[in-house]
């Protein structure tokens, strides 16, 4: 079936309790995705919870441990239409001990919709987010400031926590100046800035959230570079097998067309790709599919596994070396650390093996040759070698599947971009 308008993955981020479900809820119901009945439905579920004014949340929050503890833990895809779009909208969760999911929900994106409260500001996990946000490669952000029901529709206190964003935003290299920033307030349907602009925000002249979600532009497609799909899970399906589903970051994927999955080196033959639950026979990059494949099953692929064609399968590194920036470390880095790195949608335990250089973070030019180590605000370039089969691509091979988010401790220390890899 031909796809009647461009497609677009928007993730919604922010930190815990500060309104991302809700105002999510709210643009379901605003595009007519969620109707009133089901709205009231979930009213009268959010009352029996004891988590009243949650029905919103719950249009995307399905599970019942996100239901009964009020916060997001899983990745949702939820589809709507806006005048210019089909758009897939990546509801990333908020709270720390999740932040794995939502490196994968950004990875996926071609924009951001960051929340903010505006009676709280900027929080620690607001700055993660950012962070991970530009290291994922999301070069498109638009901020909602919500729940300005809490501060009585206060210009003053909209616009100093606007100033904080813009440094926040500045500071990892967004051109701030260019972001919209959109007062609003999902539990108020007349204050919200979702559709119409609201009456309680007249100092507010932008966009609305739909407006502004029409004015983000689609990322050129690398339709040219090999094919890569890194697997976000996979299911077992009665009646048509196993059906793996992730993201198409670069290349084309076609019906009827043979694969290998790495670092397992395993081949298979498509034979069907659905799209939002629709049979396509093309997948490009940025759709979100599901594809049914003859070869293999369940347990001989998982998350972490990338997606190729046998001519250009993917590349599965022994060491490669990479140029990183330490946003944050308790002490200080040296060879022999092990942190966890998230490429695409793996998770594997990299050790450092050599320091080759710390560089000046603002020309990129070598400052010192071999450090003893490095700490939070440099940037080096390092060796890494994983301590198990990983696939990670070269910066000027596969852009897409080189950059990575470094994780320790709860936290993420840095991120980094792959720029040469010793195949294994």
């Amino acid at each position: 079936m031909a796809k009647a308008k461009p497609h677009l993955n928007l993730v919604f981020v922010g930190h815990v309790d500060h309104g991302k479900s809700t105002l999510m809820g709210r643009l379901l119901f605003e595009t007519g995705v969620v109707s009133p009945q089901e709205l009231e439905k979930f009213k009268r579920l959010s009352g029996e919870l004891g988590k009243a004014t949650f029905e919103y949340a719950y249009a995307t929050d399905s599970s019942p441990e996100e239901r009964k503890r009020g916060v997001t833990i899983d990745l949702a895809h939820k589809k709507f239409a806006t005048a210019k779009y089909e758009v897939t909208l990546i509801d990333a969760p908020g709270h720390k001990d999740f932040i794995k999911n939502m490196i994968t929900g950004a990875s996926q994106a071609d924009a951001a919709m960051l929340i903010v409260a505006c009676g709280e500001g900027v929080q620690p996990q607001t700055q993660e987010h950012v962070f991970l946000l530009k290291t994922q490669g999301v070069k498109q952000i638009a901020v909602a400031l919500n729940k300005m029901d809490t501060i009585n529709y206060d210009q003053a206190k909209y616009n100093a926590v606007k100033e904080d964003l813009k440094k926040l935003l500045a500071s990892v290299g967004y051109k701030a100046d260019a972001i919209n920033f959109i007062p609003t307030s999902a539990l108020d349907a007349e204050a919200c800035n979702v559709k119409v602009k609201s009456p309680k925000t007249p100092w507010y002249t932008g966009p609305t959230l739909l407006e502004q979600i029409d004015a983000f532009t689609l990322p050129e497609k690398p339709t040219n570079l090999p094919l890569r799909v890194p697997i976000q899970d996979v299911y077992t399906i009665t009646g048509i097998g196993t059906v793996p589903v992730g993201k198409v970051e670069s290349g084309l994927l076609r019906n009827n067309s043979k694969v290998i999955f790495m670092p397992e080196n395993i081949t298979a033959d498509v034979k069907s790709i659905e799209m939002h639950h629709e049979m396509v026979e093309t997948a490009e990059p940025g759709d979100n599919i599901g594809f049914s494949a003859k070869g293999i099953d369940k347990k001989s692929i998982k998350r972490g596994s990338v997606m190729g064609t046998p001519d250009f399968p993917p590349t599965v590194a022994k060491r490669f070396k990479a140029q990183v920036m330490i946003l944050q470390h308790p002490t200080v880095i040296t060879v022999g650390y092990t942190p966890v790195i998230h490429c695409g949608t793996a998770q594997v335990a990299c050790k450092i093996v050599e320091i080759t250089a710390q560089l000046d973070p603002k020309t990129g030019g070598v400052k010192t040759e071999k450090p003893d180590f490095i700490k939070r605000g440099d940037a080096a370039i390092v060796v890494f070698e994983p301590s198990k089969p990983m696939v990670i691509e070269e910066k000027s091979v596969i852009p897409q599947m080189s950059t990575f988010a470094i994780r320790d401790m709860g936290m993420t220390i840095g991120a980094g971009v792959c720029i040469k890899v010793e195949k294994a």
